[in-house]
């Protein structure tokens, strides 16, 4: 396979086109399988990357990486030019080793790193933005009234809270005196004594108003020296902000991606019609735009692409070396409608109609609830493409009545759902499963061999609103999630397993099974987080609740066909 390091492209000889032959059409980049030709560049990409020097980066491939350890995705293009010939293309997305300028590698859709772009100049002058800041707040005068403004304030809040302290003490003793004055004291005497005691309380305001104050008139000297430096920082810090948001809309503008017609759109226009209003940090920046915008400015015809992940995984997201995975949603799905407009495509699978072999079993019913067996590859609940589900097909079934969805399965996971008929029955069952005293077990078949027997794990997880419907490890905001687990037996390369989950977060199974901190083994089938198959082996295996009429705890298991 040759190679020309001008133009960036990696030929394939004619040979081995005829043999594998092209892609009738491009490939779907949120749910594919790489085509073989995209196999072999990713083969040889990856060769490259076990193999280069050049390249000052830490990857850390295997399974003990360290905390420096960045891994990242990398994306292949398959190509085709005016003449026929057909090759490929390399990009990764971000930055690599720091820089954009990789021989290897297409060049990003705009490169803000370039010494004489203007967001290096405008980033220089917000750089001494900041520098002007730091000096303010180092100043030897403004750190001295600061920590004078500081020790005096907790000294006055000391005081004043002492001298209250003793002024309560003070009205308490009052109370006192008046409850025994009022037994031996005439009428006279007493009201006498009631405008000493008046008086005594009075006098006492008077000097609380006078150590406020007092402490006050300080403070406020102090502040008014602190003011100067103060006034400063903020319009520093309003120049900031203001430089940063221009910046950020001008480098929005600069990023201008092309489609086969040769049309336009700039990275701002694209994401003002989304939920997000405004580009995503880092949008554009993926390896996907960059290979199609070089593809098109040079004049190639895109017909294939995958991207997979080398090296070490972040810590939120499941990312395995060497994995094939899509292209991400939030950030890439907006700028790929424009960059792939018109252009012969897979099908979306998503928007597939589930097939009428899925039969949908109904295994209990009576005047309440049903239980059904749910295949996979049906939805619980009908999507925003796809209405097919286990809800339209019940509707279909029951005559006069709606069927009310306590809780659902993924498509792809097969077993148990409960379903109301009635909404007493609806909250009875809903109140089981907050209460978490419905019991649930799933069988699992896990891609590989595991170490131990049982354990449990315990992963905060929250969604990837980037990259939905996929979830991610967060420890600050994400919801916790616990799953026990029990090996039944390795099969093969494989393992089958139990789980029991104690919560029931969105893909909490899957991402407990793949995570690094968690099993870390995918799921046999997973198409998010593993590997796809003919399907996800996953299995809703056993389903127990309490009856809401009768009281009784009904007990239903169903075993996988996996």
């Amino acid at each position: 396979m040759g190679s020309n390091n001008h133009n960036k492209i990696s030929w394939f000889a004619d040979s081995v086109v005829e043999e594998i032959g092209l892609p009738e059409r491009f490939t779907f980049p949120f749910y594919y399988n790489p085509h073989p030709l995209t196999l072999l560049a990713a083969e040889e990409l990856q060769h490259y990357l076990e193999t280069q020097t050049d390249l000052e980066h830490n990857f850390e491939v295997s399974e003990d990486a360290d905390e420096m350890a960045i891994g990242k995705m990398f994306g292949v293009l398959i190509v085709a030019d005016a003449a026929g010939r057909v090759g490929y293309l390399s990009a990764f997305s971000g930055k690599l080793a720091g820089t954009n300028d990789h021989s290897r590698f297409v060049p990003p859709v705009f490169d803000m790193l370039t010494e004489t772009g203007f967001f290096i100049k405008e980033k220089e002058i917000i750089d001494a933005i900041n520098k002007q800041i730091d000096n303010v707040l180092t100043d030897e005068n403004y750190e001295r009234h600061k920590r004078a403004f500081e020790q005096l304030s907790l000294q006055a809040e000391i005081e004043i809270a002492a001298f209250k302290k003793q002024l309560k003490d003070n009205k308490d003793n009052r109370k006192i005196q008046r409850d025994e004055q009022k037994k031996i004291l005439s009428k006279d005497a007493y009201t006498f004594f009631e405008a000493e005691m008046v008086k005594q309380s009075q006098y006492d305001k008077r000097l609380l108003k006078v150590l406020t104050d007092n402490w006050k008139e300080t403070l406020d000297g102090i502040e008014a020296m602190l003011q100067p430096f103060d006034a400063r920082i903020e319009a520093l810090k309003e120049e900031r902000k203001d430089r940063s948001v221009s910046l950020q809309r001008q480098l929005f503008e600069q990023y201008l991606f092309l489609n086969k017609d040769g049309k336009s759109r700039s990275l701002l226009s694209i994401f003002e019609a989304t939920a997000f209003g405004k580009p995503p940090s880092a949008a554009g920046e993926c390896a996907t735009p960059k290979l199609l915008q070089y593809a098109f400015v040079n004049g190639y015809k895109p017909l294939a692409m995958a991207e997979f992940w080398w090296g070490a995984s972040p810590k939120s997201e499941i990312r395995k070396h060497k994995q094939f995975y899509p292209a991400c949603t939030g950030k890439c799905k907006p700028i790929l409608a424009h960059m792939l407009a018109g252009m012969p495509m897979d099908d979306n699978p998503f928007i597939q109609s589930a097939q009428e072999s899925l039969q949908l079993e109904i295994i209990y019913e009576d005047d309440s609830l049903l239980v059904v067996n749910k295949p996979s590859g049906l939805m619980s609940v009908p999507g925003i493409d796809v209405k097919d589900s286990v809800y339209t097909r019940l509707k279909a079934i029951l005559v006069d009545i709606e069927p009310l969805i306590i809780h659902r399965l993924d498509m792809g996971t097969s077993g148990l759902l409960v379903v109301a008929k009635t909404r007493e029955a609806q909250k009875h069952i809903q109140r089981q499963f907050l209460n978490r005293t419905v019991s649930k077990r799933y069988t699992a078949l896990l891609s590989k061999a595991i170490d131990g027997i049982e354990g449990e794990i315990r992963l905060p997880l929250i969604t990837d609103i980037y990259n939905r419907p996929l979830q991610k490890v967060c420890y600050k905001t994400g919801k916790k999630s616990i799953t026990k687990w029990k090996a039944v037996e390795v099969v093969g390369d494989t393992t089958r397993i139990h789980f029991f989950p104690h919560t029931g977060r969105t893909h909490q199974l899957r991402v407990h099974s793949a995570h690094a901190d968690g099993l870390n083994v995918p799921i046999v089938g997973d198409d998010l987080y593993g590997t796809s198959a003919d399907r996800l082996c996953l299995h809703a295996a056993h389903l127990e609740f309490v009856h809401p009429d009768t009281k009784q705890r009904m007990s239903f298991d169903v075993p996988e066909d996996f």
